[in-house]
């Protein structure tokens, strides 16, 4: 026996079915198809929870909670990074410098995990009670900074709007 000599058993290997072939292969016309319908067509997939028209479960099911559109969403830092940190003098843009900080959203805020073993001071937003006593209790000193305000969008379409609304009144 060789390699030369290997094949697959009797039955094992067999041609693939051809449908569309016409009339005279059994698969022509339809190709098995069916005559209508979303399945018969090139290109049908079924969405996610398709229950055969039926109301989807997701969409049964009620909706819970609510999403404050006015939720303020500050960067937190806790004392245990600071300690980490060189220098005795934090503000958000120092931090953002050294790259401690990607991104501040509403501001900064200060938090109290972990020990601080130096005196320091921090320039932020927000300070949490036990944040404070920690710093202050290791020597150092709490600024706290008005709240990070972004400058308006302008919009010269709504602008030019006001504007001509306004000269109509007089």
């Amino acid at each position: 026996m060789n390699l030369s000599n290997l094949h697959p058993p009797a039955g094992q290997k067999q041609k693939k079915q051809r449908i569309g072939q016409g009339m005279g292969s059994r698969r022509g016309k339809f190709s098995g198809r069916g005559a209508k319908g979303a399945k018969s067509i090139s290109g049908y997939s079924k969405m996610r929870g398709f229950e055969g028209g039926q109301m989807p479960l997701h969409r049964r099911m009620p909706k819970r909670g609510f999403t404050n559109p006015f939720r303020e969403e500050y960067v937190v830092l806790n004392l245990s990074r600071l300690d980490k940190l060189e220098g005795s003098e934090f503000s958000p843009e120092s931090l953002q410098a050294a790259g401690v900080l990607k991104k501040l959203e509403k501001g900064l805020k200060i938090l109290g995990t972990g020990e601080i073993t130096r005196a320091i001071k921090v320039l932020a937003h927000q300070v949490s009670e036990a944040a404070k006593a920690k710093i202050e209790a290791a020597g150092g000193s709490v600024d706290l900074i008005p709240p990070f305000v972004p400058a308006p969008i302008k919009n010269p379409k709504r602008d030019a709007a006001l504007l001509r609304k306004a000269s109509k009144k007089k």
